[in-house]
C-alpha cells in the first residue's frame, strides 16, 4: 500500500485555521465622516479593527477605561483640549500606549511637537490610506513613524545640518506658546485662552508678549492679524480631506 504524501497527511490531522489576532485601534476626531473613513479602511484589513471611538479628549480617556486597545489613532485639532496636552495625558495614564498623530497639518511644524509630547508617529490625512495603514503597523511593531522628509529634517536637526523644508517662525515658539497662538487665531481673548488651557490671565499675557517678541510683531494687534491669517490657512473651508486616507 502506498503512504500518502506527508502534506497530505498533516492536512487530515489538522483543526481549524486560526485566525490571526486583530489589533484594536481607538478612533480619536471630532468630525465623525472621518472617524467612519477611518474605519472603513482599518476594518477591512486582517489584522486590525476599530476597538472604539471618540468626539473628543475628554471622552477618549473615558473610552480607555471601558475598552483596552492597542492604539489610539488621534487628530490634533479637537474641542475641549489640546492636541498636546491631550498627547501628554494619555502618556500619563497609560504610559505604554502608543499613539499615531493622522492631522491636515504641516508635519514640519507639528511632528517635533509631537514626538515631543510622546506621541510614536505623525502622519498627515494627505499620505494617502496605503501609508497610513504602513504607520499603524510600524508602530504596533515596536518602531516610531514619520515621513522621508520629516525624518531628514530630524536627522538634520541632530547633525546640526541647516533643516530642509519650511522654516517658519512659528517654530520658534514654545508648545505654550504655540497653543496661545493658535487660540488667538481662533479669535479667544486673554480669559478664554486662560480658562482653555487652565492658566491665569496673567500668565496668558506673557505667554502673548513672547510670541509677539519671536515674531516680531510690534502689538497685540498685529498679533491677532497674522495668528489670524495663520490659522486660515492652517484650516481650509469645507470637510477634512478623507479621500487622501482612503485612496
Amino acid at each position: 500500500m502506498k503512504a500518502r504524501p506527508a502534506a497530505a497527511r498533516a492536512g487530515a490531522k489538522a483543526g481549524p485555521a486560526i485566525s490571526p489576532v486583530r489589533r484594536r485601534i481607538l478612533l480619536v476626531d471630532d468630525h465623525p465622516f472621518m472617524r467612519a473613513g477611518l474605519a472603513q479602511l482599518i476594518n477591512k484589513q486582517a489584522d486590525m479593527i476599530v476597538g472604539g471611538e471618540s468626539g473628543d479628549p475628554a471622552n477618549a480617556l473615558l473610552e480607555l477605561t471601558r475598552t483596552p486597545v492597542d492604539l489610539v489613532l488621534t487628530d490634533i485639532s479637537m474641542p475641549g483640549r489640546s492636541g498636546l496636552e491631550f498627547i501628554k495625558d494619555l502618556r500619563a495614564v497609560h504610559l505604554d500606549l502608543p499613539i499615531l498623530v493622522v492631522s491636515m497639518h504641516d508635519e514640519l511644524l507639528y511632528a517635533e511637537r509631537v514626538l515631543r509630547a510622546g506621541a510614536r508617529g505623525y502622519i498627515m490625512k494627505e499620505a494617502g490610506g496605503e501609508n497610513l495603514l504602513l504607520a499603524i503597523r510600524q508602530i504596533l511593531s515596536g518602531s516610531v513613524y514619520v515621513s522621508p522628509r520629516m525624518s531628514a529634517k530630524i536627522l538634520d536637526g541632530m547633525t546640526g545640518e541647516k533643516p530642509r523644508g519650511s522654516s517658519s517662525p512659528i517654530g520658534k515658539l514654545s508648545d505654550r506658546e504655540f497653543e496661545v497662538f493658535q487660540l488667538v487665531g481662533q479669535g479667544k481673548n486673554t480669559r478664554e485662552i486662560a480658562k482653555h488651557l487652565h492658566l491665569s490671565p496673567k500668565t496668558v499675557d506673557v505667554h502673548r508678549s513672547h510670541i509677539k517678541e519671536k515674531l516680531e510683531l510690534k502689538d497685540s494687534t498685529a498679533l491677532i492679524r497674522h495668528a489670524v491669517r495663520w490659522v486660515e490657512t492652517q484650516h481650509p473651508t469645507g470637510p477634512y480631506a478623507i479621500r487622501p486616507l482612503l485612496g
